[in-house]
């Protein structure tokens, strides 16, 4: 367990921006205490510092992991966030889009989403842009990147692509050993 680097922050940092923008401050100072990050076998970890000064005391070895998992950074050293941050961008999420009822359970088999599938979407929702994804009874359901803008997005054919796909809650089924 070790701080970040100032090279991986800016990874993460840039990373978390692009769902939640500016927001990112309010990671960290929170009311209810002082939070980090915390890199530990290249997974970064976000917990309280009480949390983080307990597991201090427990060798790198054996400790498994602590608080919540963000992401992982991958072997080339770019970041990649995992579904266990959900409940961190959701709150925050700068551009969002709804399902219809019919395109969450594709959604939550890994699928990307086609203009036929939403319901609505955030108005100026950019292109490449990190957005969440939630369902009509506004459930948060994972997260994807923008593969067209509102304005190109209403004029595309149903058949268009509009998110494509990062991470869901299936994932939790699916790949329930690599999360940590």
């Amino acid at each position: 367990m070790r701080p970040l680097t100032e090279d991986e922050t800016s990874l993460v940092f840039a990373k978390l921006a692009s769902f939640i923008g500016d927001n990112v401050s309010m990671l960290i100072d929170r009311n209810d205490g002082d939070y980090c990050f915390r890199n530990h076998k290249e997974r970064v970890y976000y917990c309280s510092e009480n949390l983080m000064r307990q597991a201090a005391c427990i060798s790198r070895e054996p400790l498994l992991s602590f608080g919540s998992c963000l992401g992982k950074f991958t072997k080339s050293k770019k970041f990649h966030l995992q579904i266990t941050a959900l409940d961190y961008l959701a709150p925050y999420a700068k551009f969002k889009v709804w399902l219809k009822p019919n395109a969450e359970q594709q959604f939550l088999y890994g699928n990307n989403i086609l203009k036929s599938g939403i319901a609505r979407m955030t108005d100026g929702t950019p292109t490449h842009a990190g957005i969440v994804v939630y369902s009509m009874t506004d459930v948060p359901l994972g997260f994807g990147v923008s593969a067209k803008g509102t304005a190109d997005s209403k004029r595309a054919d149903p058949t268009a692509l509009v998110v494509l796909h990062q991470c869901d809650l299936g994932e939790y089924l699916r790949n329930e050993s690599h999360l940590n």
